[in-house]
């Protein structure tokens, strides 16, 4: 098996595992999609407490964060009549406005 080296020459062979429900798995992936990183710098970053810096002008932080308003826009629509809301939702919401809040030049 060939060596896996980073962009700053260490060699990382070593695996770190955890298990999650679907309902965090789905809030995970939502926030590392919208933060443009890869999911193994994500979760470095967020577990060494090093703040995720979203780099707003990718594609694929715009495309998710549209993806995410519209299920946050499908779920309120359906839930207009009702006070039922999920907790991974008010959590998505949070993440979302927080990173469009960062975002001056971003059209979605």
């Amino acid at each position: 098996m060939p060596k896996k080296v980073d962009s700053k020459g260490r060699w990382r062979d070593r695996t770190v595992t955890f298990r999650v429900s679907d309902e965090e798995r789905k809030v995970l992936y939502d926030c590392i999609k919208m933060s443009g990183l890869s999911k193994q710098d994500y979760l470095l970053s967020k577990a060494t407490n090093r703040e995720v810096v979203v780099q707003g002008r990718s594609p694929r932080v715009c495309k998710a964060l549209r993806d995410q308003m519209n299920e946050i826009y499908e779920e309120l629509k359906r839930l207009e009549s009702s006070e039922e809301c999920r907790d991974e939702l008010l959590e998505t919401l949070r993440v979302v406005a927080a990173t469009l809040q960062g975002m001056d030049d971003i059209r979605l």
